[in-house]
C-alpha cells in the first residue's frame, strides 16, 4: 500500500483520512483523532497531504512539513465540486485528495507561527473596535431617548458626556447616570487596550523590512502594512499584482456570457478586513494624491472626471494593492513617478 495523496477532513475532535495511490485509487479510510493523523502521517513515506484551509490547519501543516510532507492548503470553495453523491465526512477527505491532484489548483501558502501571530492581533482590535462602537452606540441611544441628541464622533460623544455627567446639576436621573459613568468607564479602557495594540503595531512595523517598504506607500500605515505582511506572506503566490486584488475581492465582478462581457461592482471576495482598511487608506490619502503632479495623480484626476467618488477610492485601493504586491516581490521602495516635462 502506497500512499501518493493524503486527503484529510479536518474536525474539531475527530478527522477524515484518506489515501489515494499514484492511481488515484483509495487505498486508505479511517478515521481518528488529531493526534493520531499525525502518528499516521509519520509512519507513511514522504507523501502530498491535502487539507481544506480552515481553523487549525496551518498548525496542523506545519507539523506534517516537519515530517517531511508536502503539504497543499486549498480554500473550501474550490473543494467543494469534487464532492460526490451525498456530502459526509468521508467524502468531504476523498474530494480534498482528488482536488489536490489538479493541476490548475490553487492552494493556499502554509503560514508561519509569527503570520498567525500577526493575524490575531489584528483579530482581537478588531473585535475590541466591534465592542468600543457597540457600547457607544448604546449610550448615544440612551441620551436621545432623555432628550440628548449628540453629534456624530467619538470626540462629540466625550465632551457631551462630560458636560452631562461630570458638572453639578447634571439632568439625569442618579441611576443612569452612574450607569452612564460606568459605561464610559468601560470605553475608555478600551480605548487604551485599542492604543496599545496600535503601538504594538507601530513596532512591529519597524522591526520587518518588508512592512518598512509597504510604509513607503501612500495610503498604507502601520495597520495595513502588518496585516498584509501577515496575510500575503511571500509575495510569490501571486503571479502578479491583479492576482492579489482579486484575491482581496478590488477587482469587478463579471457576469459574462454569450461573448458580451458584463462587468458589476466588486467581487468583495477575500478577507473583508484587509479590503476595508485598504479602501479607507485610499479614502484618506485621496485628496492628496489627486493634487500631486505624478503619474498616479493624473489617473486619479481623469478617472474622477469620469467616475464616481466612491468607484475612484476602490480603484486607488486596488492600485495600492498592486504596488503592494510590487514592492514586496521585487523587494523595493515606492517611487513617486513624477509627470513627464
Amino acid at each position: 500500500m502506497t500512499i501518493s495523496v493524503l486527503g484529510i477532513d479536518l474536525g474539531k475532535n475527530s478527522c477524515s483520512v484518506v489515501g489515494l495511490n499514484e492511481a488515484g485509487a483509495v487505498v486508505v479510510r479511517r478515521r481518528m483523532r488529531r493526534e493520531g493523523v499525525i502518528a499516521f502521517a509519520a509512519k507513511q513515506p514522504a507523501c502530498v497531504v491535502a487539507m481544506e484551509a480552515c481553523c487549525g490547519a496551518h498548525h496542523m501543516g506545519r507539523i506534517l512539513a516537519e515530517q517531511g510532507h508536502t503539504v497543499r492548503l486549498m480554500s473550501p470553495e474550490y473543494v467543494r465540486p469534487y464532492v460526490k453523491a451525498q456530502k459526509n465526512d468521508d467524502r468531504d477527505a476523498e474530494a480534498i485528495a482528488e482536488a489536490a491532484t489538479r493541476p490548475t489548483m490553487r492552494f493556499v501558502e502554509l503560514k508561519s507561527e509569527e503570520q498567525l501571530d500577526m493575524q490575531t492581533l489584528h483579530r482581537v482590535r478588531d473585535r475590541l473596535i466591534c465592542d468600543r462602537t457597540s457600547l457607544m452606540n448604546q449610550m448615544r441611544s440612551l441620551l436621545l431617548e432623555r432628550g440628548h441628541i449628540i453629534p456624530q464622533g467619538r470626540a462629540k460623544l466625550r465632551e457631551h458626556l462630560a458636560r452631562l455627567l461630570d458638572l453639578e446639576g447634571s439632568p439625569l436621573t442618579p441611576r443612569i447616570r452612574e450607569l452612564l459613568l460606568d459605561m464610559r468607564q468601560r470605553c475608555e479602557a478600551l480605548n487604551k487596550r485599542i492604543a496599545d495594540l496600535d503601538a504594538e503595531f507601530v513596532e512591529a512595523a519597524r522591526a520587518d523590512e518588508r512592512t518598512q517598504r509597504l510604509l513607503t506607500i501612500p495610503g498604507i500605515g502601520a495597520l495595513n502594512a502588518t496585516a498584509l505582511v501577515a496575510a500575503v506572506g511571500d509575495a510569490r503566490t501571486f503571479n502578479r499584482g491583479r492576482d492579489l486584488t482579486a484575491w482581496l475581492g478590488l477587482v469587478p465582478r463579471q457576469a459574462t456570457t454569450g461573448g458580451k462581457p458584463r462587468l458589476l461592482g466588486i467581487t468583495k471576495r477575500g478577507s473583508r478586513y484587509l479590503r476595508k482598511n485598504l479602501i479607507q487608506g485610499a479614502r484618506a490619502s485621496l485628496p492628496a494624491l489627486s493634487k500631486s503632479q505624478t503619474r498616479l495623480g493624473a489617473w486619479l484626476r481623469a478617472l474622477a472626471a469620469r467616475a464616481h467618488h466612491n468607484a475612484v477610492v476602490v480603484a486607488l485601493a486596488g492600485k495600492i494593492a498592486r504596488i503592494a504586491w510590487a514592492l514586496l516581490r521585487h523587494e523595493r521602495r515606492y517611487e513617486a513617478t513624477p509627470l513627464a516635462a
